[in-house]
């Protein structure tokens, strides 16, 4: 365990020395949720929202000084491997954490693709006690669908509700058996539960490590065709409008599949949508052999389809970003690309990556962005968070959008070192995250604490 997350674990004795009521003054508040854009201050008391506006009069207190940074709620992604139980080596819920904290996320949510899988209640309150023992980030657990997420059937999802899990997913998998699936739909339809789905179907994808197209050609590597995304994504589209139950499309990557997920809304089929800021800002074009940080799953896609995931963004087809953090132990990725395993580490680039492709170069503007990562995921899973309304927890992230930097592996956080973004020059960070009231000290904080009489 490396200095910065010993700091971390010994928050409790941090949080002893810090006022119970934080005043973070001067900055541009962005919450989509209560419609606030606009400079403001924001008052937390006892680790909750007391206040957004122009605060007066309060008593002694610590204090942030906010002026020409952003304020938002605290950034949720809804979709990260942290590996535990039973893959540790690549990622725990130690250094997925501070991962998180250093990349301005307060919540996040794990996928249950573990060793062994998410799919009893007992692993589901044991991931639980564990994220609250660790204590520095919001960890929610979701469930795997199918026992050992094999697609043959349900796992215990009614006691796993009951346990605390706020979603189900086999990702890493497509359940290709329809009927399964649709019993999945019609039970979880009573408990208004989400189910997350990895869209390939696996057939048409057997053995290919990149997008099908004139660049696998090229490099002589076997694809894997967004028509197995597309046919996927159609099939559980009409099983959820069949079944009226709700399914979150995961990191989408096809243009077929945003225009299947743009009509089926407007039909009124309970479907959302996910992106990664790899599938809205990098193409296939940029795989290289001698490199398997680029290896994804879904791969990096053409232009046509980075087009598309942007336009399904902005129009509102596509709900939310997440980062689908991946981190891999160093020797599993120092490997040949077609045997290297897919999946690079996202949540300390996520948003330098977003300021710097998306809102620097004006196609997105900063209110979307935050949108996206705040309240949009938080509404579609029922979580506490995803907004500064009064009373709710204060999770909240301050982000410096000029501050330009570059990406270091040595300084991350996360076990995974592989990235395509090490080495690139950003615009925009996370410089301060906050947590329950709790600023979390990482490398990246750059905000500091005052205390006023």
């Amino acid at each position: 365990m490396n200095s910065n997350i010993k700091r971390a674990v010994s928050l409790a004795k941090l949080k002893s020395k810090i006022s119970s009521t934080l005043l973070i003054h001067g900055g541009r508040v962005i919450d989509p949720e209560n419609g606030i854009n606009d400079i403001a201050d924001v008052l937390i008391v006892d680790g909750k929202i007391a206040a957004v506006g122009n605060v007066v009069n309060f008593e002694t207190h610590d204090e942030i000084d906010a002026t020409g940074k952003i304020v938002t709620p605290g950034l949720i992604d809804m979709h990260v491997h942290f590996r535990e139980p039973g893959q540790e080596a690549k990622e725990d819920f130690e250094s997925g954490s501070m991962a998180a904290a250093a990349g301005g996320f307060t919540t996040v949510a794990t996928m249950p693709n573990t060793s062994p899988v998410v799919d009893t209640a007992a692993l589901v309150r044991a991931m639980k006690k564990r994220a609250e023992d660790i204590d520095i980030i919001n960890i929610e657990i979701i469930g795997a669908l199918t026992k050992g997420q094999k697609g043959l059937e349900l796992a215990e999802v009614g006691d796993m509700i009951e346990a605390g899990a706020v979603a189900f997913s086999d990702d890493g998998h497509f359940d290709s058996n329809a009927r399964v699936f649709l019993n999945a739909l019609d039970y979880l339809h009573s408990f208004n539960k989400v189910i997350i789905c990895h869209e390939e179907e696996s057939t048409l994808c057997e053995g290919g490590v990149m997008n099908e197209g004139p660049r696998s050609a090229l490099l002589g590597l076997k694809g894997r065709p967004t028509v197995a995304e597309d046919i996927a994504v159609a099939r559980d589209i009409l099983l959820a409008e069949y079944s009226g139950g709700r399914v979150h499309i995961a990191h989408i990557s096809s243009a077929n599949s945003v225009e299947y997920v743009r009509q089926a809304k407007k039909r009124g089929v309970k479907v959302t949508a996910e992106v990664t800021p790899q599938h809205l800002t990098m193409t296939d074009d940029l795989v290289d052999p001698s490199d398997a940080s680029t290896k994804i799953n879904p791969p990096l896609r053409g232009q046509k389809d980075v087009v598309a995931c942007l336009e399904g963004l902005i129009d509102g087809t596509i709900d939310m970003i997440v980062t689908d953090h991946s981190p891999h132990a160093p020797e599993e990725k120092d490997r040949e690309y077609i045997f290297a395993p897919s999946g690079f580490p996202g949540l300390e680039t996520s948003l330098g990556v977003l300021l710097t492709d998306l809102y620097h170069t004006g196609k997105v503007d900063l209110v979307t962005l935050i949108s996206k990562m705040t309240t949009k995921p938080a509404k579609i899973f029922g979580l506490n968070g995803g907004s500064l309304t009064i009373g709710k927890n204060a999770d909240v992230t301050i982000i410096d959008p000029n501050l330009e930097w570059t990406v270091d592996d040595k300084e991350f956080y996360t076990r995974g070192s592989h990235s395509p973004f090490i080495g690139r020059k950003l615009k925009g960070r996370a410089i301060g995250t906050i947590v329950k009231g709790y600023l979390i000290e990482t490398n990246q904080t750059r905000v500091s604490l005052v205390h006023c009489d």
